[in-house]
């Protein structure tokens, strides 16, 4: 007897897993109706845009993020592995009310946004656990230092702390 036989006559599994499909193997050109179709690709000319007004431009990045919401975390290929988005833009030039309205969008921080605005507790907290981050290249290969400096005042704390631990530059070469 076949499997699906068996499962569909006996009923057997059906009250733990209320279908037989978990079990059957998937029929040839049969469609995934589960999942979502995947989004088309922004068009690579929309995102460098966008981080472009990123670092500098928060009526626009208001603007094109209303009519693109997918540009939220898009990133640009700069070339030679140095990719960034337009929140990691607002980081590394210290446009503290660009970066804020990105987070408060959803956009995904990372350890050098977080520095620019001082959150001095989680960043000790990721460096305590990952010692080796104090030395990880942002986009363009510039440090963690470079963003505590940018940050000003708020990230004065932590430009202190990183300078304590010993990192002195504030941009690696690019490979």
């Amino acid at each position: 007897m076949h499997r699906r036989h068996f499962l569909t006559t006996t009923g057997l599994g059906l009250p733990l897993l209320g279908s037989t499909t978990l079990f059957l193997p998937r029929q040839a050109g049969a469609q995934d109706t589960m999942k979502p179709p995947k989004p088309s690709q922004l068009a690579p000319e929309l995102v460098r845009e966008f981080v472009r007004v990123g670092h500098n431009n928060l009526p626009e990045v208001q603007r094109m993020l209303k009519e693109e919401p997918g540009l939220l975390n898009a990133s640009w290929d700069v070339g030679a592995g140095d990719f960034e988005t337009a929140l990691e833009g607002a980081g590394h030039v210290g446009d503290r009310e660009i970066a804020e309205y990105l987070i408060g969008q959803g956009a995904r921080a990372n350890i050098f946004v977080l520095t620019m605005l001082g959150h001095t507790a989680i960043v000790k907290g990721l460096l305590a656990l990952y010692p080796h981050l104090l030395r990880s290249k942002g986009p363009h290969g510039l440090t963690l230092l470079h963003h505590a400096t940018r940050g000003g005042e708020p990230a004065k704390e932590l430009l202190e702390h990183i300078q304590g631990l010993g990192l002195t530059e504030t941009k690696f070469l690019m490979p």
